[in-house]
């Protein structure tokens, strides 16, 4: 809001869990990107069958539906670690450099509480899908645990995400909410 926050996110140095985290975010923010492609790509198909040669799709509409929501799923680490996420920076830069440490501490523990609950139904949740052999009812049947797959996934790099951010303020490698002293 106050436009302090960085375009790219802070540095890690040389921290090897926050490298190695950082490059993972990194990684599933490119294939959501590519989810992004490939779904975009499958609906010109879409338009094309269904419009110019005038005949029925069977899969496109249920595996872009699939691929959006694996995206967004899947790119929740990579947005975290360029602070991408909606953020009200008013309170913390009310705050002093202490206080807003101590904001961020608390902030990022309840977020990694909420979002390790979330892993845990999701990881169940997909689970289920697998060992019941659950599929879609539509006329292409995806078998419905690939597509669940994306739960455990993207909470899971999420956590990490949280989880590395959270370390990177306890060690002072990372500034409080991306903000500096000012």
């Amino acid at each position: 809001m106050a436009g302090q926050t960085p375009a790219a996110p802070d540095e890690v140095g040389n921290h090897p869990f926050l490298r190695l985290v950082a490059a993972l975010s990194t990684v599933a923010g490119w294939c959501s990107a590519g989810m992004i492609v490939l779904a975009v790509a499958i609906t010109c198909q879409m338009i094309f069958v269904r419009f110019v040669l005038n005949g029925s799709t069977v899969w496109q509409t249920e595996m872009v539906i699939y691929l959006v929501i694996g995206a967004t799923l899947v790119g929740l680490p990579y947005v975290q670690r360029l602070r991408g996420h909606v953020n009200v920076d008013l309170i913390p830069l009310a705050l002093p450099m202490a206080a807003r440490r101590g904001l961020a501490i608390l902030t990022l523990s309840l977020s990694i509480a909420i979002i390790g609950v979330m892993l845990w139904y999701g990881y169940e949740y997909w689970h289920f899908a697998w060992e019941r052999g659950w599929k879609s009812d539509t006329v292409w049947g995806v078998r419905l645990w690939i597509p669940y797959l994306a739960l455990p996934v993207g909470f899971g790099l999420l956590l990490l995400q949280l989880i590395a951010d959270l370390v990177g303020v306890l060690t002072r490698t990372e500034t409080p909410f991306g903000l500096g002293d000012d």
